[in-house]
């Protein structure tokens, strides 16, 4: 099945405790279906059946009134739309990894 490379961003309210569980939620979310590249970016590569069930996680999550969730699609894949400067953290797990 082919897949999708997407970038995820988010803004949660933090003003109360109840916008700081949210981020939580949003992060944990996220780390499922991807890796964390800044505090509140997550790149990652899903199916289209991952990508709806992530997105509809993320909804039941977030206050859409308070918190800004966006999700970009890479047409074309990672390589061709991200430059990187300064330290990356992204590992491209669908390639062999030396343990």
């Amino acid at each position: 099945m082919a897949r999708i490379d997407i970038v995820i961003t988010y803004d949660v309210n933090t003003e109360d405790a109840a916008g700081r569980r949210r981020l939580r939620k949003v992060a944990k979310v996220c780390e499922a279906y991807g890796q964390r590249v800044q505090k509140s970016v997550f790149e990652c590569s899903v199916t289209a059946p991952q990508m709806e069930r992530m997105r509809h996680r993320l909804l039941k999550v977030i206050d859409t009134e308070a918190d800004s969730l966006r999700i970009y699609r890479l047409v074309g894949g990672r390589e061709g739309c991200v430059e990187t400067y300064g330290r990356d953290t992204y590992e491209d797990y669908e390639s062999p990894q030396i343990v």
